[in-house]
C-alpha cells in the first residue's frame, strides 16, 4: 500500500475523538505533565471538540445580538467565536498537515532506498546492466562471454 493512500486513510482516525487512542498514546509517554497535556491536546484537536465549542460559543450569541452593542459583538465573534472554535479546527489542522507529511516522508524514503538499491553496481537491473552493456560495446568478443559468466562487479 502507498504512502498516500496510507495516510488518507489515517487521517479519520486523527481527527475523531477517540478515547482508545487516547489511552494508548497517554501509555506511551511518562511523566504527570506530559501525560495531561497528551490528553488536553488530543480531546481538543478534534472535529467533535469543534462542534461542541461552536455550540457552546452559540448560546452566548442572542444575548451579544440583543445589547445591540456593537462592541458586545465584535468581542463575542472575537473572543467568544474565533478564539473557541478555530483553536480546535487549527489544531486539527495541524494533525492532518502532520500526518500527511510523515506519509509524504515515508514515500521520499522508500523511493530513495528504491533508486539507492538501482544505482548498486552488484543488483541485477540496476547500474550493472548498464556497464555490462557499455563493455559488450567496447569488446563484441566479451559480449557473449559475459551472458555465459556474468562479471561480479566490487564497490
Amino acid at each position: 500500500m502507498d504512502a498516500p493512500v496510507k495516510a488518507r486513510q489515517q487521517l479519520p482516525r486523527v481527527v475523531r475523538f477517540s478515547p482508545r487512542e487516547i489511552r494508548r498514546a497517554v501509555g506511551e509517554v511518562e511523566g504527570f505533565n506530559a501525560k495531561l497535556a497528551l490528553v488536553i491536546t488530543r480531546s481538543v484537536g478534534t472535529m467533535a471538540c469543534a462542534y461542541l465549542f461552536a455550540a457552546i460559543a452559540l448560546i452566548s450569541l442572542p444575548a451579544a445580538i440583543t445589547s445591540g452593542e456593537v462592541i458586545v459583538i465584535v468581542a463575542w465573534i472575537a473572543q467568544t467565536f474565533l478564539q473557541l472554535v478555530l483553536l480546535s479546527i487549527i489544531m486539527v489542522g495541524q494533525t492532518v498537515q502532520s500526518v500527511a507529511s510523515d506519509a509524504r516522508a515515508a514515500k521520499e524514503f522508500a523511493d530513495t532506498e528504491t533508486i539507492l538499491d538501482r544505482l548498486d553496481i552488484n543488483t541485477a537491473g540496476g547500474i550493472r546492466d548498464v556497464l555490462d552493456a557499455i563493455h559488450a560495446i567496447g569488446n563484441p568478443a566479451a559480449a557473449s562471454q559475459t551472458r555465459k559468466n556474468p562479471p561480479t562487479h566490487s564497490s
